[in-house]
């Protein structure tokens, strides 16, 4: 009997982790890591489900943390199977699973110097480091859309596009058991339709199953035409004011959208000749693994670089590398616009550039992202009045806009389109959304004619 076990991103929206069961073995569709309170974060994350570990197989749908990151834990914890991405995914994933050893090993090095002479003190170590990140890579098996593979016995899959990120994908199952085939789609995360830069979602063949993410399932973006206006608006007023625009960003994604952004306005005209500094060289890598994959872009993208040349390089456009050119930005005198990680607000240097910046009212925060429960920066969202960054609180004067319009995964009339056009004939199970996203879709879904169910986490449902 093929049942799903969902041990991640149930009624939450990272942790991404669903493992399906079937007579011949079991198959992991991502491995993410869990962001939320500290503490919660670490337990979840140190220590995996020992059903995940135990797997014969995983699938990953793209390269974000909150589906990617716990892989080094998986291997380290003796997993001993494949993982089967895309060729774009893989490449990216290599520089983010390194990436995240990297800021796991500096945070354990920062506190165990800060508490070294506490009572009872013991050292922390990081969950993984970059060789556990790198022995992870070294199972990763590429293989592109639209071309079908086995990962275990009774099982053939295919990647079709998700248009989240670059690589990003659907993961298509069928199933042989008991005689019989069936087919299951997991959404991973799908990204709104009109989207610049990538292609747009897939409509996948029609499954039994439908796991289908949730993250924006109870709202609707503003429409994309409102994006290059609402950013040109944001840039003027802020450059009026002589302040600087903060952009805490994913370096995978969402960056470079950004940058593509700002590249098309800068063309056009519409924005003044400021500094636009991407601090962030993890961001700087991804973006090269951008260049070598322009096969994930749309006709909108293709024609601009024919026109304009590179998408990701401009004349207002810096890389910065050192964390020296780093806190130079801080003492900068005039606008500028400063795009760093982490996209949650919860490591990185773009920490050092909020703390300098939430206390003067002439700069903007600009906000073009989820933001998870108990990060610094839902707090930003919230607009609450006190905010701690780096251990300080520090008052909030500077202005708070949040650009939903710049979001990469489908709002609640796209998710519902989707569904419709899936199909699924036995039922939906929708993840990775926390509760008050989750409802109203449910609703929508249910009227729609669907079956529409909600697992928690640890939860076992067999397919009939």
């Amino acid at each position: 009997m093929t049942a799903i076990r969902f041990l991640g991103a149930a009624q939450e929206v990272t942790g991404s982790m669903h493992l399906v069961e079937t007579e011949h073995g079991r198959l992991l569709i991502d491995c993410g890591f869990f962001q939320g309170r500290r503490q919660e974060s670490r337990e979840r994350n140190a220590v995996l489900p020992p059903e995940a570990v135990a797997a014969d197989a995983v699938v990953l749908t793209h390269a974000h943390i909150d589906h990617s990151g716990s892989l080094p834990t998986l291997v380290k914890s003796g997993y001993r199977g494949a993982i089967w991405a895309t060729p774009a995914t893989r490449d990216l994933s290599a520089h983010m699973l390194r990436d995240s050893a990297r800021i796991q090993e500096g945070d354990a090095r920062f506190l165990n110097r800060k508490l070294a002479h506490d009572p009872g003190f013991v050292p922390i170590r990081p969950i993984y480091d970059e060789e556990d990140a790198l022995r992870a890579m070294t199972r990763v098996i590429g293989v592109p859309y639209d071309t079908s593979f086995s990962p275990m016995p009774g099982v053939r899959a295919s990647f079709i596009e998700a248009g989240h990120i670059l690589g990003s994908a659907q993961v298509i199952l069928d199933i042989a058991e008991g005689g019989r085939s069936r087919r299951v789609v997991f959404s991973g995360d799908l990204g709104r339709r009109g989207l610049p830069l990538l292609r747009d979602p897939a409509s996948p063949p029609v499954p039994e199953y439908l796991v289908m993410e949730s993250t924006y399932g109870g709202r609707a973006h503003p429409p994309m035409s409102e994006m290059h206006a609402t950013l040109e608006r944001v840039v003027r007023s802020t450059v009026a004011k002589r302040g600087k625009v903060i952009v805490p960003a994913f370096a995978l994604g969402r960056t470079q959208e950004l940058i593509f952004a700002l590249h098309q306005l800068h063309c056009e005209g519409r924005i003044p000749a400021v500094p636009i500094f991407i601090d962030s060289p993890l961001a700087t890598r991804v973006t090269d693994v951008f260049k070598l994959h322009a096969e994930c872009f749309d006709a909108e993208a293709r024609a601009f670089i024919e026109h304009n040349g590179d998408a990701f390089t401009f004349g207002a456009l810096r890389y910065v590398e050192s964390a020296e050119e780093s806190m130079r930005l801080n003492e900068l005198e005039g606008p500028a616009i400063i795009i760093s990680a982490s996209g949650m607000c919860e490591s990185g240097r773009v920490l050092h550039h909020l703390r300098s910046s939430v206390g003067d009212e002439r700069n903007t925060i600009l906000i073009v992202g989820f933001m998870a429960q108990h990060t610094l920066g839902r707090r930003l969202v919230e607009r609450r009045h006190v905010v701690r960054i780096l251990g300080v609180e520090r008052e909030l004067f500077a202005n708070v806009v949040v650009m939903s319009a710049f979001s990469a995964h489908a709002d609640m009339n796209d998710l519902r389109a989707y569904a419709r056009a899936a199909r699924p004939e036995r039922g939906v199970f929708l993840v990775h959304g926390e509760p008050e996203q989750q409802v109203p879709l449910r609703a929508a879904l249910t009227a729609d004619g669907l079956t529409v169910r909600v697992p928690t986490r640890g939860e076992r449902v067999e397919l009939d």
